[in-house]
């Protein structure tokens, strides 16, 4: 499988590990950072059906996190502020211009906002993507987390990976070539290490985040209705967007957004941004 994977971006060497990154559209306009939520095995093709409608427009930029897309599969640390530094230090070293609009998918919504409370004059925008905040997991518990990690020690040890809502693919927007390739990243990611290091320290992340102080920056939410993420999940989208004095776009679709509203977030952001 290993000589089957083409990345179409690039491989970067951090602390003797590739981390994989992508990067289209012209360096001179403002620029998007795309941050994929849990276990999405490959942002960079996630995102695509998004991103491709906005490239004439901005820089883009989708991080692959270690276990995540082409990037390298270890016992990696999960800690936040290890992700968000190592994060900030690849783009320091490929020269990107600062400030940078955030776009987080669900779980990464915690590493938007630690990005903007520890560098906060690198951040000069958020724009959510059904994106988590530390209230959507005021519910959660050790047990919960204990629960979860193993239902993905049992997916991974019976190779179960066909599972509605968990990975799901989305072909809008792609190649032949790009499913294929896709396919091949489930197979390999699937409930990977990583995902599962980032589940045990989740609550832990969460409390960072929580303790550190509200952030203020212009902010554009998008919420799908919460059936496919938890019961207060709406209600912690508006709660957010009151505290951010953000616009707050509610969809009646699922928590993969970009997939379903792809033309109508493009055209939002695009508004939003030139606001500014």
């Amino acid at each position: 499988m290993k000589n089957e994977l083409k990345c179409n971006g690039e491989l970067i060497t951090i602390n003797n590990h590739n981390i994989h990154i992508y990067r289209t559209g012209n360096k001179s306009n403002q620029t998007l950072i795309f941050m994929s939520g849990s276990g999405t095995v490959s942002p960079v093709y996630d995102f695509k059906i998004l991103y491709s409608k906005l490239a004439k427009n901005f820089r883009i930029i989708v991080i692959e996190k270690f276990g995540y897309g082409y990037s390298d599969i270890f016992d990696c640390d999960c800690n936040i502020d290890t992700i968000v530094k190592l994060e900030k230090e690849i783009l320091d070293i490929l020269g990107e211009k600062i400030p940078y609009f955030l776009v987080p998918h669900s779980m990464s919504g915690l590493e938007a906002i630690r990005w903007k409370q520890l560098y906060p004059e690198q951040v000069k925008g958020i724009i959510g993507l059904d994106m988590a905040t530390p209230l959507s997991y005021k519910n959660w518990t050790n047990k919960v987390i204990e629960s979860k990690i193993k239902m993905m020690q049992n997916f991974r040890k019976f190779k179960i990976q066909n599972i509605p809502f968990v990975y799901p693919i989305n072909k809008k927007g792609l190649s032949k070539e790009e499913i294929k390739q896709l396919k091949l990243l489930i197979k390999r990611n699937a409930f990977n290490d990583c995902y599962i290091n980032e589940a045990k320290i989740l609550l832990k992340n969460v409390e960072v985040v929580e303790n550190n102080g509200e952030i203020k920056c212009p902010t554009l939410l998008f919420s799908s209705n919460g059936k496919q993420t938890m019961k207060n999940w709406v209600s912690s989208q508006k709660e957010f967007a009151k505290t951010m004095n953000a616009e707050l776009i509610c969809f009646d679709c699922g928590h993969y957004i970009h997939y379903y509203k792809s033309e109508e977030i493009s055209k939002k952001i695009i508004e939003f941004v030139n606001e500014l």
